[in-house]
């Protein structure tokens, strides 16, 4: 099957489109499994030259997309999200080179043991089999997502966004040559070519048997429906309501440096801060630098009666405490001690990342055991919260639910697992 050129959308050839791509995605997916470790490796770093190479391409495929996202009035975090630069071109071979730089995950012992009968089980991982991948803006997801699915010996059918579809049809191009570059079947990376919605709903219904787990990738609407629609296994990514909390006993110095990081250094990012929490025992003393220090770097405060009536800022309203601004702004909570904290966190969070700033030890390890998400910190900043970041190499996204997957969602999150039995010829009884 060709990704080259776009997809016909009447109902019944998208309908039968899709059917086909499953198909090939599943007879590709037996080709990754056999294939070794080395195989895969040599098709990732291939995929990183082939990006490198169609640089130029790329780029210019990508200002088609921004042309456009302007003409849609696109916001500025969303805009963010879909430009290319050169910088981030290499980003993201060198992402796809950090991937073949892990272990291959297929065949590892995950534990073994003998039973009293002479019985050797051994648990082993292996691919999950073909994935959907859905997601909304960011084309780097495409070079991503494709490179941790060949790690994992996956197939993978990928739907990005329509603000993304022309750089995202450039790099699929680049990942699949890379892939034949290697002996290995292109169809492991299939991309949908058409921004109908309905090729959404094909997937959705796993594609007659095809499509084995779907990962929705974007806004809250979109990850709802799929978890809502889906007649497959859903690993959801939810929207990143990250929390800071300011505890009594933390460094200043600290706090200034990790709010300001956590909320700024990239606010389109889903492990971008949305909201400070700070103690009310220091918030007198503290809250006015931290405040000062945010206004400075060009954010805007949303804080409570408390906060306001310690330093400038506007009215929070009770939606602001649920709103991933993915935009300069940070709501402002004054709370009292750390259950006030892990209270608000606990009715406003999305369960995504959530970060204390203390040097109170106790206090770090209590909220570190008692915060549940996905990803919990300790003196340092939410922007962390990245497969990369991890030594994952890349990631799919950061899973908020509660199967197998949580948290970064890497090659090893992209597999399952199998138990192996060996005997001597033992019968039950």
């Amino acid at each position: 099957m060709t990704i080259h050129a776009p997809l016909a959308t009447s109902d019944a050839t998208l309908a039968a489109t899709m059917l086909a791509m499953g198909a090939a995605a599943r007879d590709a997916s037996a080709l990754m499994a056999k294939a070794g470790p080395e195989a895969r490796t040599t098709a990732l770093k291939s995929m990183a030259t082939r990006i490198r190479a169609a640089q130029a391409d790329i780029l210019a495929a990508n200002a088609k997309d921004m042309a456009a996202g302007r003409d849609k009035n696109l916001t500025p975090a969303l805009l963010d999200r879909l430009e290319l630069t050169p910088a981030r071109v290499e980003a993201m071979a060198a992402g796809v080179e950090d991937v073949a730089a892990l272990p291959d995950p297929v065949g590892t012992v995950l534990s073994t043991w003998t039973r009293p009968n002479g019985l050797e089980i051994s648990r082993v991982r292996g691919p999950i089999g073909v994935i959907g991948i859905i997601y909304e803006s960011r084309p780097n997801v495409t070079a991503d997502a494709g490179a941790l699915c060949v790690r994992a010996a996956n197939a993978v059918i990928l739907r990005g966004g329509s603000e993304s579809l022309n750089s995202s049809r450039a790099i699929a191009r680049a990942l699949r040559a890379g892939l034949a570059d290697a002996g290995l079947p292109e169809d492991a990376i299939q991309l949908v070519q058409t921004a109908d919605r309905a090729a959404v709903g094909h997937m959705m219904t796993g594609l007659d048997g095809k499509l084995d787990v779907l990962v929705p990738r974007g806004g809250k609407s979109l990850v709802a429906r799929v978890q809502n629609e889906a007649r497959v296994p859903v690993i959801g990514h939810l929207e990143g309501l990250c929390h800071v909390y300011v505890h009594e006993q933390a460094d200043p110095a600290k706090a200034e440096a990790i709010i300001v990081n956590a909320k700024l250094r990239r606010t389109g990012v889903c492990g971008s801060a949305e909201t400070l929490l700070i103690d009310a025992s220091v918030a007198p003393r503290l809250l006015p630098r931290l405040a000062k220090a945010l206004d400075e770097a060009g954010c805007e405060l949303r804080g409570d009666d408390r906060a306001r009536a310690i330093a400038p800022m506007s009215t929070a309203s009770e939606a602001d405490w649920t709103t991933e601004y993915l935009a300069p702004i940070l709501s402002v909570a004054v709370v009292d001690g750390i259950e006030g904290a892990m209270a608000h966190i606990a009715r406003y969070g999305s369960q995504h990342t959530e970060s204390i700033v203390t040097e109170d030890a106790a206090a770090a390890e209590r909220f570190l055991a008692e915060v549940d998400s996905a990803i919990v910190m300790h003196n340092a900043s939410t922007q962390f919260a990245d497969g990369g970041e991890f030594g994952m190499g890349a990631e799919i996204g950061i899973a908020t639910g509660r199967i197998h997957a949580r948290g970064p969602v890497g090659a090893e999150q992209l597999t399952i697992f199998k138990y192996v039995v060996r005997g001597t010829g033992q019968i039950r009884p």
